[in-house]
């Protein structure tokens, strides 16, 4: 068993650190500030090819594997967790329906352009009373004959949908039935942003990743070609369970990305900081939390890299996906709680970034599925019990 990453990885890493730390540490702060999407910073990933890493070159991406993704991110993540939160959406929720459900037409013409970073990506399944129950979907799909296979008319809303309206194609879910046994049908569509009928609601005001943009997508008589379904009529739902499982390792390394530097900081001031007039990392108060989040923070980073390995590997992955998002958010917010704490009163000022930390930490509980629905997929798994 060999633990240590391979060359191309160190050097993945190390590329991606050196670029936060030059080009997006700077910009960071006046972002948040004003809730502006960067968009300057989004279109430099994608000529590095940071917007496409898991995906063939052939279509569109780096080639290279789900590790070196998980890296990439969690690197982001550490000194910018909106950035992190956007390349996470835009390439495991936007590109991976593509990749996983897409024809070769499909792939030509939306996905390459994804994962060169030409267009961002943005992923809706989530509504108002639907997110984890897909029994909740109330936006529907009704398909209209027609020249070409004819078009299916959406109607309906989402909500929570990161990249709105900086995304220019979007992945959606719609009800387009009842199967036999009366579950709903879902289905799952290609939407380009000037698609007639379709546009973008409200933009939300988060608690964090505040220059992440998170909105509503509404859809009004939204006509799209028939062949802009992804997938077979009815796949939507699997499909998007399999792309939930592939982007439960992206935010886990995102949330590990948040808990590094809130550990990086702490480190910083527990050396510099004094008290009594020794430094305050001499006090076993202080020292003990440091000891705590550096080791929750290797075992995160560990679960994440293994799920990342076993998709890679082409082995089962869901389980290990929901442990290592379902540890690493955890951790990630006594990480940055902790970081709070070592700051002392100056944590919780926005002149010292463990604040915005803490708050950007809390998203990782919540997307690609709660910390309860973790552990309910986890259960599941583990009991090999079926819920009537």
């Amino acid at each position: 068993m060999d633990l240590d990453l391979s060359p191309e990885h160190a050097l993945l890493r190390q590329t991606v650190r050196d670029f936060a730390v030059r080009e997006i540490e700077p910009v960071v702060d006046q972002h948040e500030r004003e809730r502006r999407f960067p968009s300057e910073i989004v279109a430099m990933l994608g000529p590095m090819g940071l917007l496409g890493i898991p995906y063939p070159e052939e279509e569109g991406g780096a080639g290279l594997d789900t590790l070196a993704y998980a890296i990439a991110v969690e690197e982001i993540s550490r000194v910018w967790g909106s950035l992190g939160l956007i390349v996470a959406a835009h390439t495991s929720l936007g590109c991976g329906p593509l990749h996983m459900a897409g024809n070769d037409r499909q792939k030509e013409r939306f996905l390459v352009p994804m994962a060169q970073g030409r267009v961002l990506g943005a992923y809706g399944l989530t509504e108002p009373e639907a997110g984890s129950d897909s029994g909740g979907t109330r936006t529907t799909g009704r398909h209209e004959s027609g020249a070409d296979g004819g078009s299916w008319v959406i109607d309906g809303r989402k909500r929570f949908i990161t990249n709105a309206g900086q995304a220019a194609t979007y992945i959606v879910t719609a009800r387009t039935g009842s199967r036999d046994d009366g579950s709903p049908e879902i289905s799952a569509f290609i939407v380009e942003a000037d698609t007639p009928g379709f546009s973008v609601g409200r933009l939300e005001e988060k608690m964090g990743l505040h220059a992440s943009a998170t909105g509503e997508l509404l859809f009004e008589g939204c006509r799209v070609p028939a062949e802009n379904m992804l997938g077979g009529r009815g796949d939507g739902w699997k499909t998007f369970l399999k792309i939930l499982d592939g982007g439960r390792i992206s935010i886990g390394a995102m949330a590990v990305g948040l808990a590094q530097a809130a550990l990086d900081a702490s480190i910083s001031y527990a050396r510099e900081r004094k008290q009594f007039g020794r430094a305050i990392g001499t006090f076993q108060g202080v020292a003990f939390m440091i000891a705590d989040m550096a080791t929750e923070i290797e075992a995160a980073r560990a679960l994440v890299w293994r799920a990342a390995w076993l998709k890679d590997e082409g082995r089962d992955y869901a389980l290990a996906a929901a442990q290592a998002k379902l540890f690493a958010s955890e951790a990630a917010q006594r990480a940055t709680n902790n970081g709070v704490q070592v700051h002392g009163g100056y944590g919780y000022v926005e002149e010292y970034k463990v604040e915005r930390f803490l708050r950007d930490a809390k998203l990782t509980e919540l997307g690609e599925g709660t910390s309860q629905i973790q552990r309910l997929v986890i259960g599941r798994r583990i009991l090999d019990l079926k819920v009537v």
